[in-house]
Formats: structure tokens, sequence, C-alpha cells
């Protein structure tokens, strides 16, 4: 896990995003133990409540149960209900706005294609196929 936190959403919430991510990218399988809220507390400096609040999260949306006197564990089937619920939430709330942003910018599929083969930005890729437009450099001449 990261060890860096950010202002935009507290701790807790944070840190349960840190394990569904980790959940549905095979860190944490099913059956699989999280690490103990104080060993999470203790790495990460923060509270061990606000981590007991994070893995509750987890508990409350089915993700996890707790094994009394043992620890938290991944349940079956919760990468599946990740994967689902994930899916949803790209395609109602990040869709619509890379879509109106593909069509503001005028992206053409096989650009996106290219580039999503490529493992590349659209920008990187048109780079690539066409020499009268170079990459673009982040720094002025002042950083240089």
């Amino acid at each position: 896990m990261d060890h860096e936190w950010n202002d935009s959403q507290p701790i807790y919430r944070q840190l349960r995003d840190r394990v569904v991510a980790m959940i549905l990218d095979g860190v944490f399988k099913e059956g699989d133990p999280l690490p103990s809220v104080r060993n999470v507390a203790t790495e990460y400096r923060v509270n061990p409540l606000t981590v007991l609040k994070g893995y509750q999260q987890l508990v409350d949306e089915g993700l996890v149960e707790t094994r009394r006197g043992r620890g938290m564990f991944v349940n079956a089937g919760a990468r599946n209900l990740l994967l689902q619920g994930e899916r949803q939430k790209f395609l109602g709330e990040e869709w619509p706005r890379v879509c109106a942003a593909i069509q503001r910018l005028g992206l053409k599929v096989e650009e996106l294609l290219e580039a999503a083969a490529n493992g590349s930005s659209p920008a990187a890729a048109q780079s690539k196929t066409d020499p009268s437009n170079p990459p673009q450099s982040n720094s002025t001449k002042e950083e240089r």
C-alpha cells in the first residue's frame, strides 16, 4: 500500500479504497487475511480506530468477514462483487467525462485503440505515426 495520504477524502476511506484496489489487483485473494489493524496503524502512522473504521466499511459491504480472535479475511466472491460495482461506477461517473473529452478533442477510435495497444496515450501514439507532430515537452525555457 502507498504510504501517502491526500486531503481529498478521509484517511479511513482512502485505506478502504486501497484494500479494494489490492483485492481487484489480486494482491488479496479470497480467503486471504488482511493485515492486522495494529500493524497497519503502526506502519502507516494512523490511529488504529481509523484503520478499524476503514476495515468496518469493507465488512459492511460484504467484502471481508471478521473471524473472532483470528482477524479479517477476504470473502469468497469479493473480487467479482467489486468488479461489478467498480464497472458500474466507472460507466456512470467516469465514462461520461472521458467520452466528452474524446469528443471535444476529436479523437478517432483508431487512435484510441492504437494507444491502448501500445500502452501509451493517444498523443504519444499520434507522434509515433505522424513525424510532423513531435512530442510536446512539459518544460519551459526557464526550467531548462
